[in-house]
């Protein structure tokens, strides 16, 4: 049985985690917009990462992954935003942001790799 990409497991941990964020936040602060917001980018790159899978191309997959990132990069500034205008508190936005981090590193290593084996 093949085990899952790391990659995979932490995009959907970060979804998960950003999901059950969005919830509190919409039931104790009413902040709709603001969590939508987080919510739309915090959730996609795990969707990107499992479309990239089956991607027609080397190049199809590379984009995908480069949506991917873009849109981790995104979460980190709506999780700064809600952190310093305290909608989120600084424990909340230390442990999603740290996992963002890490899956925009590993995209991003994804990618390069990936650039790498077009280019040989």
């Amino acid at each position: 049985m093949s085990k899952e990409s790391p990659l995979k497991v932490k995009s959907f941990s970060l979804a998960v985690k950003i999901v059950t964020l969005c919830n509190r936040i919409n039931k104790e602060q009413k902040q709709f917009e603001l969590s939508k917001q987080l919510l739309r980018s915090g959730t996609n790159p795990g969707a990107m990462i499992r479309e990239a899978q089956k991607a027609e191309s080397k190049k199809d997959f590379i984009h995908k992954l480069k949506i991917a990132e873009k849109e981790t990069a995104e979460t980190t500034y709506w999780l700064e935003l809600m952190k310093e205008t305290n909608i989120i508190n600084k424990e909340d936005f230390e442990e999603i942001n740290g996992l963002a981090t890490e899956v925009i590193k590993m995209l991003t290593s994804a990618i390069l790799t990936s650039k790498k084996s077009i280019n040989s």
